[in-house]
């Protein structure tokens, strides 16, 4: 059995592979970056092997879309999940079963390399969402710009501009490095400070840093005629905050979780609204109010 051991958030994770031909690390080119010493102690661990199958006493809870596919989600009987992953061609690219608290897992993959890599990262990245959940940790659906110490994500739905905001940044705001274009981590350390970090995950832009950053204020973008940019009340904030992360609102206890967690971050946190034209002056007034106000 191959066996790595990666750290992911200050989080150690163990992922382990039978033996097989068509299984290994190969599949995970995203997570070099992440390689981590054995500590015997691990946040969560992973089995891949082909050979589990489906457990048959389930309860079907959840259909959803993810934007790459389908997801398929069983009720076990003890209180764990079984998760089907489809690819964006209906195909079944992975069967995930987790105990209750997403903390022993295994997983059985399908098809070719394409459909195997799809399958374990995504994987990968639902157990992780919902473990962290348990340790005021959050995924979240951003683009993350960072300078020096101090990171920003700008959330938004998809396909409203999050990384071209960045891309803007990067372009016109001198020291502007992207962190992560799609899934950063959001985690509250025993300080009370919310910190942010980049994570294997990052959409179509190949950036997978481990790096950690204070996490300085989170930014939905708008489109809009203008440039404008106003600070949220909490309540407002909490509801901008809350879509732009990863949950199962059918798992209360998860959920409840979530929400601890996002009502933490927005008492330490200023969230915003940038209205905006995917342009240079964007950049700057969003510049303006999250990083000079700072100062």
């Amino acid at each position: 059995m191959e066996s790595r051991t990666f750290n992911i958030a200050d989080f150690n994770i163990r992922i382990s592979f039978e033996d097989s031909e068509k299984n290994g690390m190969w599949l995970l080119p995203s997570f070099d970056a992440f390689q981590s010493a054995d500590t015997g102690s691990y946040f969560f661990t992973l089995t891949v092997d082909d050979s589990l199958r489906p457990v048959k006493e389930k309860k079907l809870i959840r259909k959803f879309d993810t934007g790459n596919g389908d997801t398929l989600v069983y009720q076990l009987p003890d209180g764990g999940y079984q998760y089907i992953i489809r690819d964006i061609n209906n195909r079944d690219c992975s069967l995930l079963i987790t105990n209750h608290d997403f903390t022993v897992c295994q997983c059985a993959l399908n098809g070719d390399w394409t459909m195997r890599s799809f399958g374990l990262n995504d994987a990968l990245m639902l157990i992780f969402a919902f473990a962290s959940s348990f340790r005021q940790t959050m995924l979240i659906h951003a683009s993350c710009i960072m300078l020096g110490n101090t990171a920003y994500p700008f959330i938004a739905q998809s396909g409203t501009g999050k990384s071209t905001h960045s891309s803007l940044w990067m372009k016109h705001i001198d020291g502007a490095e992207l962190l992560n274009d799609d899934n950063p981590i959001i985690r509250i350390l025993d300080d009370g400070q919310p910190y942010i970090y980049g994570s294997p995950w990052s959409g179509k832009t190949p950036c997978y840093r481990n790096r950690r950053a204070r996490l300085g204020a989170v930014t939905r973008i708008d489109r809009a005629p203008r440039n404008s940019i106003e600070q949220l009340p909490p309540i407002q904030a909490f509801a901008s905050l809350l879509p732009a992360c990863s949950s199962m609102k059918w798992d209360s206890v998860i959920y409840r979780n979530l929400c601890d967690a996002v009502t933490r971050v927005i008492e330490t946190t200023p969230i915003y609204t940038l209205h905006c034209l995917p342009d240079e002056e964007a950049a700057r007034v969003c510049y303006a109010s999250l990083v000079k106000s700072e100062k």
